[in-house]
């Protein structure tokens, strides 16, 4: 579902919300989960453990003129349940888009997993003149989903 400042997608994956969780908290693992195709590698993270931790991700894309990297500030943390962060190039603050996912067991072998890219708190006019939002669209978020369930099988 989309809205002027976030797009929400939701699928429910054949795994525990514990297993999911064990790969969406390791940086290492963003590369294999990305369906926009931005994400390159993990820049030697640790596995996210509580907000306000940073995590940096090393990054390609033609909206920032080929390679670069981004610190995310993890703004949501609720082991198996909920994890979030917000975006920004590395080295600075985070201008207001966050990810968010949510885990909903419904059972003790498959998890409702939410995914929304919100880009509402976002009030740097410049940015948002220069930024078309958004860059990732509805389809590369569903094809996350599905590299979700993909890695948690595999």
């Amino acid at each position: 579902m989309s809205t002027d400042t976030s797009i929400t997608v939701q699928r429910t994956i054949d795994a525990s919300s514990q297993d999911l969780f064990d790969v969406l908290s390791n940086p290492q693992r963003h590369p294999e989960l990305d369906g926009s195709g931005f994400v390159v590698s993990d820049e030697k993270t640790d596995r996210i453990t509580g907000t306000g931790q940073v995590f940096r991700m090393n990054m390609t894309g033609d909206h920032m003129g080929g390679d670069y990297q981004t610190d995310n500030t993890v703004t949501g943390y609720d082991k198996n349940h909920l994890l979030a962060w917000q975006t920004a190039p590395a080295d600075t603050d985070p201008p207001g888009w966050e990810w968010v996912w949510q885990l909903e067991a419904q059972g003790s072998d498959s998890t409702a997993v939410t995914l929304t890219y919100d880009w509402s708190k976002v009030t740097d006019q410049d940015l948002l003149a220069k930024i078309h939002f958004p860059l990732v669209s509805e389809s590369a978020l569903q094809d996350s989903l599905g590299n979700l369930a993909s890695a948690v099988s595999g």
